[in-house]
């Protein structure tokens, strides 16, 4: 089968090769991937600046139908429609952290992508427990986006905990950023987006999303929108998801006194900010990495609820052929998600 794959170290290095199909075990699951994202961990990846151990195959967010399955695995049939939990490839089950759910922790933990072969592929081989089961209104794309989401889930609903009735900041319109608002105004709280200049599409993207207002801070001061639409007290909670110190600065400054702050993106590298204004104004300032299994369960009950959907916000879908073409629209910040399927 064709497969995108890292294969050497070192800047580059990526290319659509031959890859033998793999084979399902007596306790794996095979799937048929429909859909699998693109994500900036792929770009990280191609760059060499994310650990990674080739030759191993792309791809962390997917989506597809089983067809085949272990003569000891029970609870995943062939037909079942499902999104795969890929983070959880590899860990070693026994430590303080995967023993507690916080398997993100796990010295030994390798996830799919890069530390093991991904869903730049026609198939892949899983564990049963890494599969989720699609309700039937859930389109394959849009599952796709169940990566992503999970760690939009916990950083909303699990670290910074919205209430009805508050106002809040996303500072970084990107996927995780537009994630993030489809959660906030689901439960009803007034937003306002922030984006650089290169942001003017996926600004749009916010409005028709919901957000009560977007600012570009090329060309506007988002302090001042922030304390005209709050009548100058401030925004109750800030998610910080561009990962730029301009942007870690700017939410530190629209939030009120008492006001909570959660760093969603990596900024990569020391920066300077005013670390006496979360003395000033007693913030409550919190970080959020991936997600857990729990993390995952309360995903899958947002999805049976229909509380919040997802397919406005893929804007490309590309056969694994293309890949180059996807890759340079995530580079340039073109439309929001950008989708990778198997050739045919």
């Amino acid at each position: 089968m064709k497969a995108l794959v890292k294969y050497a170290p070192g800047e580059g290095n990526v290319d659509l090769l031959d890859v033998e199909e793999p084979s399902c075990g007596p306790q794996q699951v095979k799937v048929e991937i429909a859909f699998c994202g693109l994500c900036g961990t792929d770009l990280h990846v191609l760059h060499d600046t994310f650990v990674n151990y080739p030759p191993v195959i792309l791809g962390h967010e997917m989506a597809g139908t089983v067809v085949e399955t272990g003569k000891a695995v029970r609870e995943i049939a062939i037909g079942d429609r499902v999104t795969i939990l890929g983070a959880t490839s590899v860990q070693c089950g026994e430590c303080v952290h995967c023993r507690s759910g916080y398997f993100i922790f796990c010295p030994k933990r390798r996830g799919m992508g890069h530390g093991v072969n991904g869903g730049f592929a026609k198939y892949v081989v899983v564990r049963p427990d890494q599969l989720y089961k699609l309700p039937e209104h859930l389109d394959l794309d849009e599952a796709a986006l169940s990566e992503p989401f999970a760690a939009a889930v916990q950083a909303v609903t699990q670290i910074t905990k919205p209430r009805q009735g508050e106002t809040a900041l996303i500072s970084g319109p990107g996927p995780i950023g537009l994630l993030c608002l489809k959660l906030l105004v689901a439960d009803g709280l007034k937003v306002v987006v922030a984006g650089a200049g290169g942001d003017a599409e996926r600004l749009q993207k916010a409005t028709a999303v919901g957000a009560a207002a977007v600012v570009n801070t090329a060309t506007q001061n988002l302090s001042s929108v922030v304390l005209e639409l709050t009548r100058g007290i401030g925004v109750d909670l800030a998610l910080e998801c561009a990962g730029h110190p301009d942007s870690v600065r700017a939410c530190l400054q629209a939030l009120r006194p008492m006001g909570r702050y959660t760093q969603v993106a990596i900024c990569g590298r020391d920066i300077q900010f005013p670390i006496d204004r979360i003395f000033y104004k007693q913030l409550t300032m919190s970080g959020s990495i991936c997600y857990t299994v729990d993390t995952w369960k309360l995903m899958m009950d947002i999805y049976g609820q229909k509380k919040v959907r997802l397919g406005d916000l893929i804007t490309a879908r590309l056969p694994l052929s293309d890949w180059r073409a996807g890759f340079d629209l995530c580079v340039e910040r073109k439309g929001v998600k950008v989708l990778l399927y198997p050739d045919a």
